[in-house]
């Protein structure tokens, strides 16, 4: 699952390839999926709303007139209620350096399919797992030798699911075909948020929080109790932070059940009056009930697997189920810890201010393999940057599906040591304190070899 440098860059444009798919083909062509990109987006207000709302796009103006859960919350001078900050401006390269044109550059349709289709064998490969794990069992292999080798192999598979779902969500929301939305992570948990809904908190969480050491600066950010285990003096964090996996295996993450719950307590906002939101039955409800009909469907056939192909009375199925759910949910839950506590603690940016990659080589290079490759490792030393452009750059681990983990690297470091953001009388904070020292030497460093 690792990316080869520079592999899917755009082609041109021939009358042959532009024709080689029909709506009488099997698949979309790019052109057809363009068209659906632009339907969708229009049909779905709150979306793009809150891609609106992002700093890389128009901001704290984007969307003034939105309902509250997907409108940024500033004051009327734009300045968050929390810390009296301005909505930043993120500070695009201008003019735009030949080297750096790749790392700004629209991901192209091409691009988007390819992402939705490796979705796609993400889930097939699940699986297959899970069919091979029965088939084990079924033909008396020792419990524990099919066991290990499958959960180890389920939950690195769960962590480039997050990993993919997270890149689609920035640089592909809407899949080519509906059925597509259903497969982003129906083995995270027994109850998850649907594709949707999945979009608009995860984007909500970029429109409130812009400063990675500032949660929810500009307003409610759905990932606040997990970050809130990260924060406080060590006494209360000697406490908190070992229950952090533990809040993740049991969904409190973007794809598990608690998280869905809470969201569900947030969104849709009440109509007038505190009644029921006039789009909740005849567009949300129905949406919701298919996405957890489908995860239901995927968790009975892996329980009717565990039963009568092993030998097993119906009633046993939950043998069956509790190992695959344990290696699945091992899986979403770390990639989650990565891509949410990690990048947004106090202690990993101060560790990343020394440039631990030139000082800790042997470390990075055993978490790039660990989360599947080092274009998924950018993710976590960059996230700043995905934070300051979620939406022109989109995710490190995307940009290096294309391009290759080092292109992607260095154009980070260069972007960094330029300043994420535009300068507007504001005093700097931590967070841009750290970049800044870190950017410098890490240019240091490089110009040094």
């Amino acid at each position: 699952m690792a990316s080869l440098p520079e592999p899917l860059l755009p082609k041109p444009v021939t009358a042959s390839r532009k024709s080689a798919f029909t709506k009488a083909s099997l698949f979309y062509g790019a052109d057809e999926y363009e068209e659906i990109l632009k339907a969708k987006h229009d049909a779905e207000p709150e979306i793009t709303g809150l891609k609106n709302a992002m700093p890389d796009q128009a901001g704290a103006d984007g969307n003034a007139d939105a309902a509250k859960i997907v409108k940024v919350d500033v004051t009327n001078e734009k300045r968050s209620p929390m810390t009296g900050r301005l909505f930043p401006t993120p500070k695009k390269p201008d003019p735009m350096p030949d080297h750096l044109a790749f790392f700004f550059a629209k991901v192209n349709t091409e691009q988007m399919m390819y992402q939705w289709n490796f979705m796609t064998m993400v889930h097939a490969i699940e699986w297959l797992l899970i069919i091979s794990y029965c088939a084990a069992l079924a033909i008396g292999v020792d419990y524990w030798v099919a066991t290990l080798p499958f959960g180890v192999l389920m939950a690195y598979t769960g962590i480039q699911h997050i990993y993919i779902c997270h890149d689609v969500m920035h640089g592909a929301t809407f899949p080519p075909y509906d059925w597509q939305k259903f497969i982003t992570h129906p083995f995270s948990d027994f109850f998850s948020l649907c594709w949707e809904d999945f979009v608009l908190e995860h984007n909500r969480h970029h429109a409130s929080t812009v400063d990675l050491l500032m949660q929810g600066e500009f307003g409610w950010d759905p990932e606040m109790f997990q970050y809130s285990l990260l924060l406080g003096p060590w006494y209360k964090l000697i406490f908190t932070v070992p229950f952090m996996p533990l809040v993740h295996f049991f969904g409190l993450n973007d794809t598990g059940a608690i998280f869905a719950v809470e969201w569900y307590m947030h969104f849709p906002d009440e109509g007038p009056g505190g009644k029921c939101n006039k789009e909740f039955w005849n567009k949300w409800f129905p949406r919701r009930l298919k996405h957890h009909s489908f995860v239901l469907t995927c968790w009975a056939i892996v329980w009717l697997l565990g039963t009568f192909p092993l030998g097993r009375p119906l009633s046993e199925g939950w043998r069956f189920v509790l190992p695959v759910t344990i290696a699945a949910r091992c899986g979403y839950s770390a990639a989650w810890m990565f891509i949410t506590n990690f990048t947004h603690s106090i202690p990993w940016n101060k560790f990343l201010e020394n440039d631990p990659e030139r000082r800790w080589p042997l470390l990075h290079n055993i978490m790039a393999m660990v989360l599947g490759g080092k274009h998924r490792w950018n993710e976590m030393l960059f996230h700043d940057v995905h934070h300051a452009f979620p939406n022109a750059v989109g995710t490190m681990s995307q940009r290096g599906r294309f391009h290759g983990w080092k292109k992607v690297h260095d154009a980070g470091v260069d972007v960094l040591s330029r300043g994420l953001w535009m300068e507007n009388g504001d005093e700097e904070t931590e967070m841009q304190k750290s970049q800044r020292k870190r950017s410098q030497l890490m240019k240091k460093n490089r110009a040094s070899d």
